[in-house]
């Protein structure tokens, strides 16, 4: 087993060094058998729902479908096996997942090898049989693994525990590299928790099929609208993705973290140390002493630490030695990092080499662990099961009619009088009763310059006579509506004084006793006037009170206009 990880590790090492001759990216990651394994029952799932329409499979069915697959691709198939039932279907969504992700599996791997090695390598350091034997959990062609069953509980439940830890720090680092990992953004998209569950990655998935992008790129796309998009270029309110911004927006900010620890720190040891150190960070964070996801976190990060820093080391060393052991400058058409800035090349080297690693890890002893949906909880968010994430119902077509309580409630709500609001109106609305609207409320006491500037008096009615003095009152009116004109005219003209001279020698002429009289007179009929506004109301008058009424009609200057002042 040791030679054949030894010859693994020395193909990997060789398709790398000379994978720029075939592939389109050297960000391409491998997957390794565990991957295989998920990536196999998401495409049989997917497979089953075209068919059945149910999201889901059968332990058993992903076992024969993996054999089948892994005896297909190595060209190990025997000529009387019998033909698994959908399996073109199934070999067709598995290849198509992993050419949209940007990834590949160790079979395609050792293949790529027989293309690019050179004279200088050896010729096969492994045969399809021992792939075959390595993949299958070096069992025979012929028998299904047996998982042994672990001696105790606690056991089974910290390594269960460990290797989720180690599944998301490789994740998050996966990202860093490929970020068209679908995979990798299922595994750490809550993690830790960020209230984004199976709704989320529903909407997200739904969104990335639309624009036909991948998970992240479909996700980043969405936050960098919200954040740096204009009015025309926000999404709609109606995206299903705006419930869940916020969360989305953290998930962003900490790959964006983590890219910004990447570009600035040149040396790859210490940056690699920085990124474990912050990917830690984020899952202890709230755990208490003793937890098990803390104890676990700091194990594998001081593990993947001392790891990166070893193959820091031994890329140095072949460089120094031979100049072949890693690859050197290349034109910007083969740019790790694609034409865009060069810093943290040689990180993404390590973390390359630290990758492939992991995908030459022996696969799982108990698959049913791997692929069941009962997956431990870290820092309190939801289990990661992949198949669970990725089984969502599809999108209605409206063609089922809404049922009937539904619409009812509905409509229920539409005919429903909605409460009106209260809404200030002014700063002294607190005064105001809440019926009564405060500014429409008509002024009583008019302003100044609502008052027009020319006011008329009202006309004048004539006074009452006794039938005995017919004779006289004709002349009295007479005289006294002369005397309501000089006013008017003496207001205009400002000569009244002038033009009543005759009537005010009488007034002058006129006994002091008879003017206070008329005042005694003007206060005993106060409580015939209306208001202090209005003009006193007129007696009768007699023939004795003639001469009387003459003088007191007779206004002076400036009179007029403050009379009509005051009896508006």
């Amino acid at each position: 087993m040791e030679n054949t990880e030894m010859s693994l590790k020395k193909m990997v090492k060789t398709f790398r060094r000379e994978c720029h001759r075939v592939l389109r990216s050297e960000r391409t990651t491998v997957h390794g058998p565990d991957n295989m394994l998920m990536v196999l029952q998401l495409a049989i799932a997917d497979v089953n729902k075209k068919q059945s329409g149910e999201f889901k499979v059968a332990l058993s069915d992903v076992l024969n479908a993996w054999k089948h697959l892994l005896l297909d691709k190595l060209h190990l198939q025997p000529p009387n096996c019998a033909h698994l039932e959908n399996y073109d279907l199934i070999r067709e969504a598995y290849e198509s997942f992993l050419k949209r992700s940007n990834t590949m599996d160790l079979v395609d791997l050792f293949y790529q090898y027989q293309q690019l090695k050179l004279e200088s390598d050896p010729d096969e350091p492994l045969s399809p049989t021992q792939v075959f034997e390595f993949l299958s959990g070096n069992n025979g062609l012929s028998q299904p693994s047996d998982s042994p069953v672990p001696s105790t509980p606690s056991k089974s439940c910290i390594s269960k525990v460990n290797a989720a830890v180690r599944k998301v720090f490789c994740s998050y680092l996966s990202l860093l590299v490929n970020t068209k990992n679908d995979l990798a953004v299922a595994l750490t998209l809550d993690v830790p928790s960020r209230a984004l569950g199976h709704q989320t990655f529903t909407d997200i998935k739904y969104a990335a099929r639309r624009n036909n992008t991948s998970l992240f790129l479909a996700v980043t796309s969405f936050v960098r609208a919200i954040q740096l998009g204009g009015k025309g270029y926000a999404p709609p309110q109606d995206d299903p993705l705006r419930k869940h911004v916020k969360g989305l927006s953290e998930y962003v900010q900490f790959i964006d973290n983590l890219e910004e620890i990447l570009g600035e720190v040149p040396d790859p040891s210490v940056c690699g140390a920085r990124l474990v150190s912050a990917i830690k960070s984020a899952l202890v964070k709230g755990c208490c002493n003793g937890d098990a996801v803390k104890s676990a976190a700091e194990e594998m990060g001081k593990q993947l630490t001392d790891r990166i820093c070893q193959l820091h080391e031994l890329q140095k060393q072949s460089a120094n030695v031979s100049g072949t052991g890693i690859s050197p400058a290349r034109p910007k058409a083969y740019a790790v990092n694609h034409s865009t800035a060069y810093g943290g090349r040689d990180t993404v080297k390590v973390l390359l080499a630290l990758l492939d690693e992991e995908a030459l890890t022996p696969p799982c002893e108990n698959k049913a662990d791997l692929l069941s949906e009962d997956q431990p909880t870290l820092n309190g968010a939801q289990a990661i099961c992949v198949l669970s994430l990725f089984r969502s119902p599809e999108v209605s077509t409206g063609s089922s009619p809404e049922p009937l309580k539904n619409r009812v409630r509905s409509r229920l709500d539409q005919i429903k009088p909605k409460p009106r609001e209260k809404r200030i109106r002014s700063q002294f609305a607190c005064t105001y009763d809440d019926e009564e609207p405060p500014l429409n409320r008509v002024l009583e006491f008019p302003s100044t310059s609502q008052v027009p500037t020319c006011v008329h008096p009202a006309p004048k009615m004539a006074p009452r006579v006794a039938e005995d003095d017919e004779g006289k009152s004709t002349s009295e009116c007479s005289a006294l509506i002369g005397a309501q004109q000089g006013t008017v005219l003496g207001e205009r003209s400002g000569n009244g004084q002038k033009q009543g001279v005759g009537i005010g020698s009488r007034k002058k002429n006129a006994p002091q006793g008879q003017g206070k009289g008329n005042k005694r007179k003007q206060a005993d009929s106060g409580h015939i006037r209306g208001s202090e506004n209005e003009p006193p109301s007129k007696r009768p008058l007699t023939t004795k009170s003639a001469n009387n009424t003459l003088n007191k009609k007779k206004l002076i200057a400036g009179q007029g206009k403050l009379t009509s002042f005051f009896r508006v």
